[in-house]
């Protein structure tokens, strides 16, 4: 007795869900590497833009550090004593900031 070989019929959506398989199984490996890629680029860029920072944070802390020097009354002294000027405290006013119109 021969015995009749089956022919299993494949549906059109089982071709389709097939190819979707196939597609997903090639593309998972090659998106996880760029995605990998792009998050280690961002990782490097972060870690340049945080070194930006703390440099220019010295840079500030630095400047704020000569205005104070500037600032300090005997510097403001020295100052005055160069170009002639006396220090009388009589003739000081303090003047308070404000915001909005100054002709008040």
């Amino acid at each position: 007795m021969a015995r009749k070989k089956k022919h299993v019929k494949v549906l059109k959506g089982e071709k389709i869900v097939y190819v979707l398989i196939a597609i997903v199984v090639f593309l998972f490996p090659i998106s996880t590497v760029f995605t990998k890629a792009v998050l280690s680029e961002t990782n490097i860029s972060l870690e340049r833009m945080k070194t930006r920072v703390t440099k220019q944070e010295e840079v500030n802390e630095s400047l704020s550090m000569q205005v104070d020097e500037l600032a300090s009354l005997d510097k403001i002294q020295e100052v005055a004593a160069n170009k002639g000027l006396s220090y009388n405290n009589t003739n000081i006013k303090n003047i308070l900031e404000t915001r909005g119109d100054l002709s008040e």
